[in-house]
């Protein structure tokens, strides 16, 4: 599969790393060029391209910077792109870092906000685990204790995708219903940065509560 990965992070280099080695073909950009990205491209075969070429490179695209940095995306990036590729959203709001959005601290999920600003239907994934668990704790399917990860959306055919590719990376995927939902996995949520099993997240997202904690409000 053709996989393009617009940010060369935590995420979305260990993204990168596991694609690759599973045999997917990754073009990757990060926001300082492509000649930067030399190490990743010799480590994994993955082309290095600016954000129109990856956005319009995959059968699957990727993105994954920080939230408040999607607005500076080119507002026709998704141009073109067929309707049956699916947008994986990975990102997550830190006030801190992307400053004070309106809507998203009014209540509407932060990938709500994202797909406002792509203009296209998104799959959050991703955004609840950490990237070195990521990279080293995929197991195969069956084996006890497998990490499950959260995925929410509204198209039933890109959720599927996004859930095949997650059990090929070695985590059981869960679905965590409609992206109006997608909230229940946002950070400060029972089910963020945690590394529960299938079982594990149906009960955290169920536990989840909208009310933002006071870390994760913009003063």
């Amino acid at each position: 599969m053709n996989i393009g990965i617009i940010g060369a992070g935590h995420i979305g280099g260990t993204l990168t790393r596991r694609f690759s080695a599973l045999g997917h073909h990754v073009t990757v950009v990060n926001s300082r060029g492509p000649e930067t990205l030399a190490g990743l491209v010799r480590e994994t075969g993955a082309t290095a391209a600016t954000v129109t070429q990856a956005a319009h490179a995959g059968e699957v695209v990727v993105v994954t910077i920080p939230l408040g940095k999607v607005p500076d995306l080119p507002k026709d990036l998704l141009a073109g792109v067929p309707d049956s590729v699916p947008i994986i959203d990975t990102c997550n709001y830190y006030p801190q870092r992307d400053g004070r959005i309106d809507d998203i601290l009014n209540g509407m999920p932060e990938s709500a906000w994202v797909s406002k600003y792509l203009g296209r239907p998104v799959v959050k994934a991703f955004n609840n685990i950490y990237a070195r668990h990521l990279m080293e704790n995929g197991l195969p399917p069956g084996e006890a204790n497998r990490i499950a990860l959260p995925v929410a959306g509204d198209n039933p055919r890109h959720k599927q995708i996004v859930m095949q590719l997650i059990d090929e990376l070695g985590f059981d995927p869960v679905d965590a219903g409609p992206l109006s939902e997608s909230w229940r996995q946002q950070p400060g949520t029972p089910v963020y940065a945690t590394d529960h099993d299938a079982e594990g997240v149906r009960r955290a997202l169920q536990e989840a509560s909208p009310e933002r904690r006071p870390e994760f409000r913009a003063a």
